[in-house]
């Protein structure tokens, strides 16, 4: 309980010290070609949070181009076990030695499982963003959540024009 008592405090001073134009730290445009190719089993948020679905459940993660922007990443913010998420909102924080930035969810449902290692090792989103750095699993309670996200190519052309 202690534990918990403190992972809320440290949640409410990191979301204290991100002033609210850090919050928009993903949405910089890239000047560079994408250094990791982009998996074509994902989908994007306009926010650059990425999904990959299989038999109903989403694993979540953010962007190499997200991640790039960030910097270092230091440290990650994310849901307990069970928790709800909804397509569009936020579920944690990430924060690099540069800024901190909300995370939002491009679907709905339960998350069913916090990358750990992320938690304890945050540079692993930095290492690979598509891969082992993935944030959250989310049993998804609406496929149809799939609908308005964006495949690889329209992802890339989005970040090309320096889309938010």
């Amino acid at each position: 309980m202690a534990l918990r008592s403190m992972a809320a405090q440290a949640a409410t001073i990191l979301r204290i010290r991100c002033q609210p134009h850090l919050a928009q730290a993903l949405a910089i445009p890239l000047a560079r070609g994408f250094a990791t190719p982009i998996p074509q089993d994902l989908k994007f948020l306009e926010s650059h949070e990425w999904v990959k679905v299989e038999s109903g459940t989403g694993t979540v993660g953010i962007s190499d181009h997200a991640q790039h922007e960030l910097g270092d990443v230091v440290f990650a913010d994310l849901p307990e076990v069970g928790s709800s998420v909804t397509k569009g909102k936020n579920f944690g924080v990430v924060e690099s030695v540069k800024a901190c930035s909300d995370i939002y969810s491009p679907v709905s449902g339960e998350v069913i499982e916090v990358n750990e290692e992320v938690k304890q090792t945050p540079a692993l989103v930095n290492k690979n963003a598509f891969g082992e750095g993935w944030l959250i699993k989310v049993k998804m309670s609406n496929v149809s959540d799939l609908d308005g996200l964006m495949d690889p190519a329209a992802y890339e052309e989005h970040v090309k024009s320096g889309g938010h």
